[in-house]
């Protein structure tokens, strides 16, 4: 199973180690966690949010949900999650609906919640395909 052109090449120049693993189609981060019997927590996942007409990137635990009321106490204002359009629109070469957990190789500032900061040194983030995900021994957020 491929991963997205523009992950893979982030990861190369990287000099990331990394293996790509194979899932069933799965819609959600936690139904992925759930069918590949690996704790929700380990599993990044990236939710693009949109503040007055800007994107964010927010990378959490699958286990863990975005509240808006937290959103907009935390980033203030106007806070949405983006729609699956405009998803397609930033990862042009990824699944649709698909959101990578590495963004910065799509030129991203990231977010990371507190408990995405205590990760262990190794997680699951999905692979830009509803179908796979890479499995690292570093954090790819740096």
């Amino acid at each position: 199973m491929a991963i997205a052109p523009t992950l893979q090449k982030y990861l190369a120049a990287e000099n990331i180690q990394y293996e790509v693993v194979p899932h069933e189609l799965s819609m959600t981060s936690t139904r992925t966690a759930e069918a590949c019997h690996i704790p929700g927590d380990r599993l990044a996942k990236g939710v693009v949010l949109r503040r007055d007409g800007e994107y964010m990137l927010a990378i959490l635990p699958a286990s863990h949900h975005l509240r808006p009321s937290e959103l907009k106490t935390i980033l203030g204002g106007n806070v949405h999650m983006a729609q699956e359009t405009e998803i397609g629109e930033l990862f042009r070469d990824c699944a649709h609906g698909a959101v990578p957990a590495v963004g910065k190789c799509y030129g991203w500032i990231l977010s990371s919640t507190t408990a995405s900061r205590r990760s262990p040194t190794s997680i699951w983030k999905p692979a830009t395909t509803r179908r796979c995900f890479i499995w690292v021994t570093r954090s790819l957020h740096a």
